[in-house]
């Protein structure tokens, strides 16, 4: 397998430590978005959104960091990581789509602006990434994981990279304890990778 990343991008790096938490042999493949490289007729073959990450399986092209997921998933045989239960399968759902939705537009957006200059509101995009995480602090203030009971499934990691670098967009953590115990118990899985770190936001000043 060929991941097609960007080692600053949240959503690569939710794929990157998938593949690595189920052990399954990949390369990496860094796509220099800085320079374009997202935009090339060949990369657009992948991807005709110009987006990152793209796996690819042999002959199957998988973009989107969600489907990368769920493929994923499917495709080690471990159903823990996405379960069949109609229950837990629609719980898994519920917190990708707030990874697509809620993350995106609050903890994620926020970091766009200090780290790649994104021209957007902080105050409005900050104040999203606070209410989101006020629904994940509800969420884990009586159980271990955001859809499951016994194990984590796809949906922690698809929410773990902008949640835990979310002071990189000046989004303050301290007042979510059940939120920050959550992300120690994702670092502490076999496997895990951490994600690049960069200096800005309130990650500067600490």
């Amino acid at each position: 397998m060929n991941l097609y990343h960007y080692r600053l991008s949240g959503h690569s790096h939710r794929a990157r430590l998938f593949l690595s938490l189920l052990q399954i042999d990949h390369e990496l493949v860094e796509v220099d978005l800085a320079r374009g490289a997202h935009k090339t007729p060949e990369f657009l073959q992948l991807n005709p959104f110009g987006q990152v990450p793209v796996l690819v399986d042999g002959e199957t092209v998988v973009a989107d960091s969600n489907a990368i997921l769920v493929y994923l998933a499917k495709k080690s045989g471990k159903s823990a990581w996405l379960p069949e239960s109609p229950e837990e399968a629609a719980a898994v759902q519920r917190w990708l789509s707030v990874a697509a939705g809620e993350i995106a537009y609050g903890p994620a957006a926020a970091r766009l602006i200090t780290v790649f200059g994104a021209r957007l509101n902080p105050d409005e995009v900050i104040q999203r990434a606070h209410t989101v995480l006020g629904r994940i602090e509800t969420r884990l203030s009586n159980r271990t994981w955001l859809a499951t009971t016994a194990h984590p499934s796809v949906a922690d990691i698809a929410l773990y990279s902008y949640v835990a670098h979310a002071p990189e967009g000046n989004v303050d953590l301290a007042a979510y304890p059940h939120v920050n115990a959550w992300l120690r118990r994702i670092e502490a899985l076999p496997g895990f990778v951490p994600f690049a770190r960069t200096p800005v936001g309130l990650e500067a000043r600490s």
